[in-house]
Order: C-alpha cells, then sequence, then structure tokens
C-alpha cells in the first residue's frame, strides 16, 4: 500500500492536463526542501524590508523628519541620511545578496518537488515564477506602502537598516570609494557658464518685464559686492548715546523710525550694543527710578567691510538678527548693514508704512531729478533708466551719486556748480561740510561734448 498518495493523484492530475503524458511531476516534498521553502519566505520578507527602507528613507524630508517624535529615533534616522551613498550601499548590497538568496533556495526547492520533463519549460516555468515573486512581493508591494507612510516605515525600520549598515560597514565603504573613483574617471568635466556668459546671454534675451530683468541682473552682481557696498555710512547712521535717558531715547527711536539702533558710550567706534524698539514698549509710560534701559541692550553683530553680503546674508540667517555694525582694519565703526540693505540689492527699494517713497529723489519733470547725494548708484540708474555703462570709466569705487561727481571732478564742486557728463547735466545744489547733499540731475536726449572740469 502507498504511504503517501497525494505526488501520485498530483501526477495524474498533470498527465491529464498533458494529454495523457506526464510532462510535469510531483515528488514528495523532503525536508531538505521544506526548509528551504521556508528560510525562502523569511528571505522574501526581508527583501520587502529593505526595499521599502530605500523608498521611505530617500523620500523623507527634513520637516519629516523633524516631526519624528522619538528623540533616539529621529537622531538615528538623520544619521543614516547625513551619508547618503552609505545608506543607498546597505540597500543595495542587502537587497541584492538577499534576493540572491531567494533565487537559489527556491530554486532547489522546486527542484526537489517539481519533475519537469523539458528543460526548456522547467527554465522558462522557474524564471517566470521567481521574477513574479520577486517584483510583487520583494520590490512593488512593498515600495507602494512605504512610499505612501514613508515616515511610519523609516520609524519602524531604521534599528535594522543602522544593523546592517554597521555590519556591512567593510562592503560599503569599498563601494562608496569605488563609486567616486568611477565617476572622476568617467564623468566628463562640467562646463560651468562664467558670469560673463551668463550677463550675455541676459541681454540677448527678451524679457517683456524690465523689473524682471533688473532684479536678474542684480542677482548676477550680488556675489560680487561687498558690506561696504551696501552699508549706510556713519556719517548717516542714527545712534543712541548710552548716557541719554529714557524718554531722550523714546524720543530718538520716535524721530527715527527705526526698530533697532546702536548704542555708543563716547564715540561711534565704542559701540555696546543694539537697542530694540520692541524691548522698551513695556517700559513706556511707568516711572521706575531704578529701571535702566541699559540693561536691554543685545549684543552687536561686528562685520568687516570687506565681506561679501552673500556671506552676511547667511550669517543674519544663522544667527536670526537683521543688523550688522560694520568695522574697518583698526576696529572703528565704518557703517551700519542691514538684513533690508542686502535684500534691495536684488528686489530693488523695499517700503514700508513709515518709509517716505520720495525720501531720496524727486521727479520735478519728465527728464529732471532731484536726488539726495547718498543716493545709491544703483537706484539712480534705475529712477531715470540709464544704463551703468555709460559712466563705466567714472563710477569705479563709487557706491552715491556723490561719489560719483568727485570721480567726474576729481575735487569737491562748489554749491550752484554744474557738471556734464554723457547724456547727464548735473547741477550740485547743496553742499555741506565738503558734503554734497542735493543733486539737480537733467537727462539730455543727446550726448554732449565732455567738457573739462
Amino acid at each position: 500500500m502507498d504511504l503517501d498518495p497525494y505526488p501520485n493523484i498530483l501526477n495524474f492530475i498533470a498527465a491529464s492536463l498533458n494529454g495523457g503524458t506526464s510532462w510535469i511531476g510531483f515528488n514528495v516534498p523532503t525536508a531538505g526542501s521544506m526548509v528551504a521553502l521556508a528560510v525562502a519566505c523569511v528571505a522574501l520578507m526581508v527583501s520587502a524590508f529593505v526595499s521599502g527602507s530605500e523608498t521611505a528613507f530617500f523620500a523623507l524630508s527634513q520637516s519629516d523628519i523633524d516631526d519624528i517624535e522619538n528623540e533616539d529615533k529621529r537622531a538615528a534616522v538623520s544619521r543614516l541620511l547625513k551619508e547618503p551613498e552609505r545608506l543607498l550601499a546597505t540597500i543595495l548590497i542587502s537587497n541584492n545578496f538577499v534576493n540572491v538568496s531567494i533565487v537559489l533556495l527556491l530554486n532547489y526547492a522546486l527542484t526537489q518537488i517539481l519533475v519537469i520533463a523539458s528543460p526548456v519549460v522547467n527554465f522558462v516555468l522557474q524564471s517566470v515564477l521567481l521574477t513574479f515573486i520577486l517584483l510583487l512581493f520583494g520590490e512593488i508591494l512593498p515600495k507602494l506602502y512605504s512610499n505612501e507612510h514613508r515616515l511610519k516605515w523609516a520609524v519602524f525600520a531604521v534599528g535594522g537598516v543602522g544593523s546592517l549598515s554597521h555590519m556591512l560597514r567593510p562592503l560599503t565603504s569599498l563601494m562608496t570609494r569605488s563609486t567616486v573613483i568611477v565617476n572622476r574617471v568617467v564623468t566628463k568635466k562640467e562646463e560651468r557658464l562664467s558670469l560673463d556668459d551668463l550677463s550675455h546671454a541676459l541681454e540677448i534675451t527678451d524679457v517683456e518685464e524690465q523689473k524682471d530683468k533688473n532684479m536678474l541682473e542684480e542677482i548676477l552682481k550680488f556675489g560680487g559686492k561687498t558690506v561696504s557696498d551696501v552699508m549706510t555710512p556713519r556719517v548717516d547712521m542714527t545712534c543712541v548715546d548710552w548716557d541719554m535717558t529714557f524718554d531722550q531715547l523714546l524720543a530718538t527711536v520716535r524721530e527715527s523710525g527705526y526698530s533697532r539702533l546702536p548704542v555708543y558710550v563716547d564715540n561711534q567706534d565704542n559701540i555696546k550694543g543694539i537697542v530694540y524698539a520692541k524691548d522698551l514698549l513695556p517700559f513706556v509710560g511707568k516711572k521706575d527710578a531704578a529701571f535702566k534701559w541699559q540693561s536691554l541692550l543685545r549684543d552687536a553683530f561686528f562685520v568687516p567691510e570687506s565681506r561679501m553680503i552673500d556671506d552676511i546674508l547667511e550669517d543674519f540667517q544663522k544667527k536670526k538678527m537683521h543688523m550688522a555694525i560694520v568695522v574697518d582694519e583698526y576696529g572703528g565703526t565704518q557703517g551700519v548693514v542691514t538684513l533690508e540693505d542686502v535684500l534691495e540689492e536684488i528686489v530693488g527699494e523695499i517700503n514700508d508704512e513709515y518709509d517716505d517713497d520720495e525720501k531720496n529723489y524727486k521727479r520735478l519733470s519728465q527728464d529732471i531729478y532731484e536726488f539726495e547725494g547718498k543716493t545709491q548708484l544703483n537706484d539712480f540708474y534705475r529712477i531715470t533708466g540709464l544704463d551703468d555703462d555709460e559712466f563705466a570709466d567714472v563710477d569705479e569705487d563709487a557706491e552715491t551719486i556723490a561719489g560719483l561727481l568727485l570721480n567726474i571732478k576729481h575735487d569737491f564742486p562748489q554749491e550752484n556748480e554744474l557738471i556734464e557728463y554723457g547724456r547727464c547735466r548735473f547741477r550740485v545744489m547743496a553742499v555741506e561740510r565738503h558734503r554734497i547733499e542735493k543733486v539737480k540731475v537733467k537727462i539730455l536726449q543727446d550726448k554732449p561734448e565732455t567738457k573739462e572740469e
């Protein structure tokens, strides 16, 4: 009597399906084949775990990481993502090792259980079956799920992936180093556009909005400017004397309209800190003899006048500050620069509800303007529509209209003096203590003959 009739039954069914000829037969599963199937199922789950982890980790944003409540888990996820090449190498090595193991184990188990007469049919059947199982359960399903629940999956998987990364560190290190070498050999040198190339491209580009074109031009120039190019000079700074009374301080704040003011002792070269208008509000109207407004000072941030404005923009972001005191090589105060000053180099003048739109200039007619001498040249060109190339020979090192006139004349102009250059006729309207206060500018249609001053 046959103790195990099931293989015979399966063989009979297979023979019936093949017209009486048994192309496929079944053997009694051995202990080895059953163990191979069990291990292959476990390996398939590991493959799904690793594949899902790849999708989950590389889909995480910084805001997702910040949302992780468990500090240890958050730190572990951040550590893995700090080395993305190593993380990817760990996942790829693990996934390939597991997938090869699955193929070998299932191939062994199916060979023990199935008996297929045709080698071609055997190869095709096993290839299709194994590929389907690996793709569906080891790749597609886990990646679809982990993409929808990436944060949950990453928190769950961080321990296992971290352990794999530690175990496979020698292999991942070798792989990442090999990748770097290969990239150096096969990667073509990238052609980088110079600023001149970008400027030329902008000139020949059809930009409908002049404002957009001006902004793009300012962005190109942004990286080449220093703090001294955009700061408010020392002579125009509004500062607070350490010895002022509280009432005097409030009057200065109201008169200036600024929310932050530098505080000095004796002179402006000895800045002690910054007073914020909002810090004074709780004490307005209160009489307290013991109150010293100097206790409200915040630390001042000092920068050299040669610091690039893109660097100081990063400083403002990191320090969460909006103002810096500009000093020269001897430590003397040269001026003050604010976040607004830096941003205005890109977007142009920024006015709030307290700013006077006509503060630095007035348009008297179609082609006549009146400017303050301290008006920045960038604003002068923007307001008048003049091209800065027209003044390329004389605007070197000049930051304001006053500086431009000094470069043209090579001397201090007298009040009411007329200076012509290019298409502009400048008339100095006011001079105070060797400082040009007001200038009237007439834009000429035709370029006059340049006069020697």
